[in-house]
């Protein structure tokens, strides 16, 4: 989506508020295609004394398979994003603002990159999951398997005598 704010720059104390959604389902991670169903999207954009305060508000669900025992799962999330563009830049080194020379800013591309930036490092489908043995691969989230876990690394059996 291609926001106009030419009117929002030229008039201090105006806002334009703007809800759509966007299609993610062609995104690639790690082989997943994490993104089923569209990602519901608004923006606030605010004239603050010549800059321009851009709030994105994400809310979407989210698939993945659980890093631990690769079940898979579904989670709602919501992120909340904040940007302050300008018009022009007097130094080109400013990662605080975003410049928008022509007063349009292609909305899509910062969603979907502020999106992945903050999606989480570990995907787990509860807090407590206990993941797979690793001897036979159960699935211990369903229950314990009759695999010996008493069992020590050769390599580490010269500690066992320090314990008895």
């Amino acid at each position: 989506m291609l926001l106009d704010l030419r009117e929002i720059f030229q008039t201090q104390g105006l806002q334009k508020q703007v809800d759509y959604s966007l299609s993610m389902n062609d995104i690639e991670l790690d082989g997943v295609y994490p993104f089923k169903t569209p990602v519901s999207v608004r923006s606030l954009s605010v004239n603050k004394a010549g800059l321009v305060d851009l709030e994105i508000n994400v809310e979407f669900t989210y698939t993945r398979n659980c890093d631990r025992c690769f079940d898979e799962f579904s989670r709602e999330l919501s992120f909340t994003f904040n940007h302050k563009l300008v018009a022009n830049l007097t130094n080109d080194e400013n990662d605080d603002y975003i410049e928008t020379p022509d007063y349009k800013l292609e909305l899509d591309d910062l969603v979907i990159s502020d999106i992945l930036l903050n999606l989480p490092s570990k995907n787990l489908c509860r807090e407590d999951c206990k993941g797979l043995c690793q001897k036979c691969g159960k699935n211990l989230n369903e229950g314990d398997c009759s695999c010996d876990k008493r069992q020590v690394d050769s390599r580490l059996e010269i500690l066992k005598t320090l314990i008895d």
